[in-house]
């Protein structure tokens, strides 16, 4: 009996842990927009919408052009963002519920690091990671059928790994 209960607690923090890489950005953007807040305004519409506000400003110019791009896509729906968030929710729920007035918000993910990474860390990669490195660099592997292929293209493309903008 233990051991069931054990098993369906890790598939539970499995589960969440899938969840949370699938919308990364937006949940760095709304634990970030939290943070700045005090518990009580955490609790107002009103002061969670001007929060956002000034997070997306970019006041400080921290912002990475994935967060910016969050920021442009929750701009028109601050509201909606603001009610899960004044009821307390965490950001992944906040974020998987906006994310039914516009399903692009999960897809913004943050780069796959690469800078480091030896041949024997690259094969730990799966073949859809490498291919997402590659169109990140704006290169096409034609005639790539094996996943040592995508390794050596990615190490042969080291030099065109750029900056975080788009």
């Amino acid at each position: 009996m233990k051991f069931i209960t054990v098993f369906a607690a890790l598939l539970a923090y499995a589960t969440v842990a899938l969840a949370a890489e699938e919308c990364e950005v937006c949940v760095k953007v709304m634990d970030d927009v939290r943070a700045t807040m005090t518990k009580d305004a955490s609790r107002k519409k009103p002061e969670i919408e001007s929060a956002i506000g000034k997070y997306c400003a970019n006041e400080g110019k921290t912002l990475s052009a994935r967060e910016k791009k969050i920021c442009y896509y929750i701009d028109p729906i601050k509201r909606d963002v603001a009610q899960p968030f004044s009821l307390g929710m965490s950001s992944l729920k906040v974020c998987k519920r906006i994310t039914k007035s516009n399903p692009e918000i999960c897809t913004v993910k943050f780069p796959i690091k690469t800078e480091k990474l030896e041949k024997k860390d690259l094969s730990k990669l799966r073949v859809k990671q490498l291919r997402q490195i590659l169109s990140e660099r704006g290169v096409e592997c034609k005639g790539c059928l094996e996943k040592s292929e995508f390794i050596k293209k990615v190490q042969d493309t080291e030099h065109l790994a750029g900056s975080d903008e788009f």
